[in-house]
């Protein structure tokens, strides 16, 4: 049955407005977004006494626009929250930017390029205040794009990691974590960006195969001789050991000794660590801890001094013949004169290997030691990890837990700090004497001679893993935090569980008494094109999805992407899919029209059950077990199965079958007629209502023209009836196997779809009889009147149907083609027969395969006895 939402004021079940000969998504869409957000059904309301259901929007960087990975997730996220609100929760789909402190400033110091300046022309205030303008006039056009896609996000509650109630919980956290101590100061090995002049974030760093060198260099002389190999030879300068793993023996009388560095004049200690691999390569390996993660390492565990010999634009600063060059003009300066003092033992070039470079600016990152802020991850973690595996938190799929326990469970500690002016500055003074004052939100800052606050600001991630209650209001107890918080379940790629999701699992648990930020994570794959391959605008496959909104219509590509969503796995995409998805939405709306045209009607009571015919207790059983099956599916967060069964429930079972089997029905009128007019029109109200969440605008249009009422937005999410007719499913599964093998019979023929043909039905005794006029109807088929001659007969189904083919049928062509697929069926079952009788294939098959085997079998003997019967019927001669 229909809800009880309020009727529009303008519209009614008998003033129900004419719909246009074809949907037009251009001119609907814009129109009803706006119509649904002045209305404010999608605002959420703290004081509201219905259950609160949540999700927070992973925040689109104010740089960024809509792309299909976007598309993607916020349509799985909004069917989430659109049922949800159906279902009566007060539900909050929360929106918001990430400042996404490198990529903004990036942008903003390009513009100021084109004006001749940088950014340390403005100074620091005049600089933050131009990135502010910038956001104001240019930044977020993803909000726009987001209404494009019919998001039903509460835009009254927007936020933006840099709003000042966000930047007020940042303090806050990170006031507690540094009293805590679990944040410091130290210095330690990053990933650094010579180009952005910043440490970045691992995420930051995409990793790609290039093309370089790998030179193998004889450290020493004689006997006592190393050989080590590298990839960045320019870092030798700053080696302080060669290390060897304590049980190699080619190297065990060396270890404790000093050897000569080549090109520097200095030596430097053989060294003893388990860190090396004595397989790989000599064994033996250059330990240079200012410029790498591992050498870092080895260099703490044997107090090794760090040489830095790099600054921060990747220019030597080691005194000598190579100081003032670039990092690459001195691998290639340095390999040259390693070769000319007979250093070199062995080049390899080009040798391939992965390489890290800046995300942003595709610059090589450089391996940096660096004083910078960190979080102490351990405790944070560990509870993260806890959560999981408690059961607080559930990973779907589940098979994903895995890989994050991988992550969780060895995290190092996190740089957070980055060199930037744009973002949370961190919020630290250094006075005069060392002193260093930590300060809160609402405290003084200490001021006088010698005291300045930490020029560098917070990674992006700090604040984003805020997200899930900062956004509510916290470090407030706001009527939002104590309604919305947790979140219900957080909707993300896999591709950010680690940099995202354990960050907002971190400070969650410890900012919110030990409450995860939501109950469940749902993570989804990756957009591809249709081949599979990553979508890139360097590979040229690229799609803006609002080319494909402008041609298909929002909805179809809405339809599309929950389609292919899998849990976990990938998602293909190809444009002729989206088209698909158009034409589906053509055809919920000429089915829609159709009823409407005749009739169908959502007022009132259904009719009792005696007075249904078959095809009305068989939509209607068909319908609730839907209900029922799109409920399952959504719980279990199996977007392409809700999609996939609506599909060919809407268009197989509603649209081809039974709005095709009311025609005739509706040409004869009477009682009959009024009962499959209100059926029709409550199959139509729910099926209209389960796929609003997925393709909202076509099933707002044709909904309130059905029922005449204010939105489906705000409609009751239809619930299983309960009703089955098994019987009445048998039933019309019968009709349908007439019709679909006649209408085989008449396309292997060659007629037209439309072409009619004189037949002759011969249904008693069976439960075709009541369908015979619906049956004659779909397969366009004439009365046998006066002459009827039959050419063709097919018995189907216990029941007979005669046709005369004369001038239409080529007699001896169906008797080739049928005798050809009687052979191939009888060679089918001779080799089934075969394995079955074979006893020592039988002992050893698995029970499935014989299982399969037997299925054929008896598949088989069905066709012999079709075929066989259609050979009988054909006229002789």
């Amino acid at each position: 049955m229909t809800d009880n939402t309020q009727q529009r004021p303008d519209s009614g079940p008998n003033s129900t407005p004419e719909l246009p000969t074809q949907y037009a998504p251009a001119d609907v869409e814009g129109k009803l977004y706006e119509r649904w957000v002045e209305r404010g059904y999608f605002e959420a309301d703290a004081k509201s006494d219905k259950p609160p259901y949540t999700v927070v929007i992973p925040p689109p960087n104010v740089t960024g626009s809509l792309h299909l990975g976007h598309a993607f997730e916020h349509t799985l996220i909004d069917a989430l929250t659109r049922r949800k609100r159906m279902q009566g929760f007060e539900t909050l789909w929360q929106p918001g930017m990430d400042h996404a402190g490198i990529a903004t400033q990036n942008v903003v110091e390009r513009e100021l390029a084109k004006e001749g300046k940088s950014r340390h022309d403005l100074g620091r205030e005049a600089f933050v205040e131009r990135v502010w303008q910038w956001k104001g006039e240019s930044g977020g056009q993803i909000s726009g794009q987001m209404r494009r896609l019919g998001e039903g996000v509460a835009w009254g509650r927007e936020r933006f990691t840099m709003d000042e109630g966000l930047s007020t919980a940042v303090q806050t956290i990170f006031k507690r974590l540094y009293e805590d101590e679990l944040i410091y100061r130290a210095e330690r090995i990053i990933n650094w960006c010579p180009r952005c002049l910043t440490a970045i974030s691992d995420i930051e760093v995409e990793y790609q195969d290039d093309d370089g060198e790998l030179v193998s260099i004889r450290y020493g002389e004689g006997e006592n001789a190393i050989v080590v190999a590298t990839t960045r030879a320019e870092t030798m300068l700053g080696d302080t050991a060669v290390a060897v793993h304590p049980d190699d023996d080619r190297y065990r009388h060396l270890v404790g000794t000093e050897i000569e560095l080549p090109l520097t004049g200095r030596r430097i200690p053989i060294v003893a660590d388990e860190h090396v691999d004595p397989e790989f390569g000599t064994g033996a390996v250059k330990v240079t801890p200012a410029h790498d993660p591992n050498d870092f390492e080895i260099g703490r565990r044997h107090d090794l001094p760090n040489l830095a010999v790099l600054d921060e634009r990747g220019v030597i600063t080691a005194p000598g013949p190579f100081e003032g060059l670039d990092r690459f003009e001195a691998r290639s300066a340095i390999v040259g004169a390693l070769r000319a003092d007979g250093r070199i033992v062995a080049e390899k070039r080009p040798y391939t290997h992965s390489v890290g470079h800046c995300s942003r600016c595709k610059t090589t990152i450089e391996p940096r030691l660096s004083m910078q802020w960190w979080v102490k991850v351990g405790p944070l973690a560990e509870a993260a990890g806890k959560a999981v595996r408690d059961g607080e938190v559930k990973i779907h799929p589940q098979e994903m837990e895995s890989r994050y326990f991988g992550w969780v469970d060895n995290l190092h500690d996190w740089c957070i700090s980055r060199q930037l002016w744009w973002g949370h500055r961190i919020p630290v003074w250094y006075g005069p004497n060392g002193e260093m004052v930590c300060v809160g939100p609402g405290e003084e800052a200490p001021s006088g001679e010698g005291w300045h606050q930490e020029t560098d600001v917070l990674d992006t991630w700090f604040s984003s893993g805020l997200w899930p209650f900062s956004t509510l209001g916290w470090p407030e107890k706001t009527e939002s935090v104590e309604k919305f918080y947790p979140n219900s379940v957080l909707v993300t790629g896999y591709d950010i569980l680690f940099f995202w999701v354990v960050r907002m699992m971190m400070f969650g648990l410890y900012a919110m008494d030990g409450t995860p930020p939501f109950r469940t994570v749902v993570l989804h794959g990756m957009v591809r094109d249709e081949r599979g391959k990553k979508m890139s605008k360097s590979f040229g496959n690229a799609v803006n999805p609002l080319d494909w909104m402008d041609k298909y219509g929002s909805d179809a590509v809405r339809f599309t992407l929950a389609r292919g969503a899998n849990p976990g796995t990938d998602v293909p995409i190809g444009e002729d899919w989206v088209q698909g998805s158009r034409n589906f939405a053509n055809k919920i709306w000429n089915a829609t029209r159709f009823a409407l045209m005749n009739g169908a009607t959502v007022e009132g009571d259904l009719p009792p059950v005696e007075q249904l015919s078959a095809p009305d207790r068989w939509i209607l059983s068909r319908l609730g077990t839907v209900v029922a099956e799109v409920d399952a599916y959504y719980d279990d967060y199996q977007f392409a199965k809700v999609s996939d069964s609506l599909f060919h429930f809407a268009w197989d079972e509603v649209f081809d079958w039974y709005v095709e089997m009311s025609k005739t029905t509706f040409q004869a009128g009477g009682p009959a007629a009024d009962v499959s007019r209100r059926v029709l029109g409550e199959v139509l109200d729910v099926t209209l209502r389960l796929l609003h969440p997925i393709v909202p605008f076509v099933t707002e249009s044709l909904w309130t023209a059905l029922t005449g009422r204010e939105s489906i937005v705000v409609a009751d999410w239809p619930a299983d009836s309960g009703f089955r007719d098994k019987a009445a499913e048998q039933e019309i599964a019968l009709v349908q196997q007439v019709v679909t093998e006649v209408r085989r019979f008449r396309a292997d023929q060659g007629l037209q779809p439309g072409q009619k043909v004189p037949a002759r039905l011969e249904l008693a005794g069976t439960a075709l009889v009541a369908h015979e006029a619906a049956m004659r109807s779909l397969l366009r088929l004439q009365p046998a009147g006066e002459g009827f001659a039959a050419t063709a007969s097919l018995p189907v189904a216990g029941a007979s149907v005669a046709l005369d083919l004369s001038g239409t049928i080529d007699v001896e062509a169906e008797r080739k083609r049928l005798t050809k697929d009687l052979a191939a069926a009888e060679k089918e079952k001779a080799q089934a027969t075969g394995k079955l009788g074979n006893e020592a294939f039988l002992a050893k098959a698995p029970d499935q395969v014989v299982d399969k085997i037997r299925t054929r079998l008896a598949k088989a003997d069905e066709d012999i006895e079709r075929i066989a019967a259609q050979l009988a019927g054909l006229p002789k001669g």
